[in-house]
């Protein structure tokens, strides 16, 4: 008799033990959410493309994320689904996380082709994807990019004049006409360095007139002397252009 009653506390006090140290796990595995740059595969008409999706480190599902979309250069082209997002707004983001609150995208091109037609589609497949995944606000829906990158975004942007809050093109040449027409009253800026190819450098100063002959009034240009072909590093790595971006709002223009 003694030894049940004995028995029965030890055992009472044993699955309160179990519980106290079981709730802390269950509750810690619910909060903890995947971080940092993710992979993640997006598939469209037979073809699919890499991407990677930067998930910052205070991520929460409440609220809605604003969400970056980074069209990488030519010689970032693939299917290894990494080099996309090493290179300039990556770079950027790894060494200044606390200037991107925000939830950023890198899809990957295929080799030997460019941001336009069935690659666009999967970019933009991409986004929408990751802007459901993740909660993204559609009124901060940002997109930038390098070179071949920076005329993908002229592109896109054209193609969605009212998709994106505000678009950042690097020394990438498009179509003048089709900017002016589309996105004179969008926030766009324009980045290239002085020592670029003499086409590219007469592009960007083009456009540039070109949008304020528009009327554009949140058209920003940015031609850095002395600097060759990347300028990408210079220009995301500038505290500036983060504020500048999440300032933009599609709310604001309502």
């Amino acid at each position: 008799m003694f030894r049940r009653a004995l028995f029965l506390p030890i055992l009472l006090l044993t699955a309160a033990v179990g519980l106290e140290f079981a709730a802390p796990a269950a509750a810690s595995a619910q909060a903890a959410m995947p971080t940092g740059f993710l992979n993640r595969t997006v598939e469209q008409d037979g073809a699919t493309m890499p991407y990677v999706v930067y998930v910052p480190r205070n991520y929460k599902p409440e609220g809605k994320w604003p969400v970056v979309m980074f069209l990488h250069g030519s010689g970032e082209r693939g299917a290894d689904g990494l080099k996309q997002s090493e290179v300039g707004l990556g770079r950027a983001v790894r060494m200044f996380p606390e200037r991107f609150p925000a939830i950023v995208i890198f899809p990957q091109c295929a080799e030997s082709l460019r941001w336009s037609d069935q690659q666009a589609a999967l970019a933009m497949k991409a986004l929408d994807k990751t802007v459901e995944e993740y909660h993204g606000d559609p009124n901060r829906l940002y997109l930038t990019g390098l070179s071949m990158g920076g005329a993908g975004s002229w592109y896109l942007a054209t193609m969605f004049p009212r998709k994106f809050a505000a678009v950042a093109s690097l020394c990438g040449r498009f179509e003048i006409p089709a900017i002016t027409d589309k996105l004179k009253d969008v926030p766009t800026w324009i980045v290239v360095g002085d020592q670029d190819s003499a086409t590219t450098v007469a592009f960007a100063r083009e456009a540039s007139a070109a949008m304020k002959a528009a009327g554009s009034t949140r058209m920003r240009y940015t031609e850095y002397p002395g600097v060759p072909h990347n300028c990408w590093d210079k220009f995301y790595a500038e505290a500036d252009f983060a504020t500048w971006l999440f300032q933009q709002s599609l709310s604001a223009d309502k």
